[in-house]
């Protein structure tokens, strides 16, 4: 009776998820390895710690100062949604909140990446200048073009990501949830 009212959406959605996840999780696993492998060298990590160029943009200047913490974050998140994806397939309601409030970061990770791009694209732009060559194609077009595309990628991601946070939310699926629970406490 109970696998009637399952719904194909969140099946699909927790094993799509599971598998990249799981994905995530192991390429976060290696990177946190290699980090720790690079940092234990003296100079590696002096490096790091030093000051940064003065032409770096501020935003790309914080992730590299504190490059570690940023793959052991994305590590955690990769297991936070592996967890998170398990119990949606379970039918767990906390799995299903922890689910939709990674979506949400997801959807401000991906908002916080345009500006990281925006102030990266506009000091590349700086640093390249117009072509010396006349009739060389100007490379900085190739920068507003990278641009526009991580737009259109960001705002493509924040839909999709709000359409299943929608869902998600909804009162068929939350009922669904629900029913899981209550079968479990009979």
């Amino acid at each position: 009776m109970e696998s009637q009212s399952r719904s194909t959406f969140v099946t699909v959605l927790a094993w799509i998820f599971i598998a990249l996840s799981a994905f995530g999780t192991l390429i976060a696993i290696l990177q946190n390895v290699m980090l720790a492998t690079m940092f234990a060298e003296p100079d590696v990590a002096r490096a790091f710690a030093g000051p940064m160029p003065p032409e770096m943009p501020a935003p790309l200047g914080l992730l590299m100062r504190h490059l570690p913490l940023f793959f052991v974050a994305f590590l955690l998140v990769s297991v936070a949604t592996l967890v998170a994806s398990i119990g949606l397939l379970r039918r767990w309601n906390w799995a299903r909140l922890l689910f939709v409030g990674l979506l949400a970061l997801g959807i401000l990770w991906n908002v916080g990446g345009l500006v990281v791009n925006w102030s990266v694209i506009g000091a590349a732009q700086d640093t390249i200048g117009a072509p010396t060559t006349p009739g060389a194609p100007d490379p900085r077009s190739f920068l507003v073009a990278m641009l526009v595309a991580s737009v259109l990628l960001t705002l493509a991601f924040a839909a999709l990501f709000g359409w299943i946070i929608k869902r998600l939310l909804s009162p068929s699926i939350a009922a669904e949830f629900r029913r899981r629970r209550d079968a479990a406490r009979a």
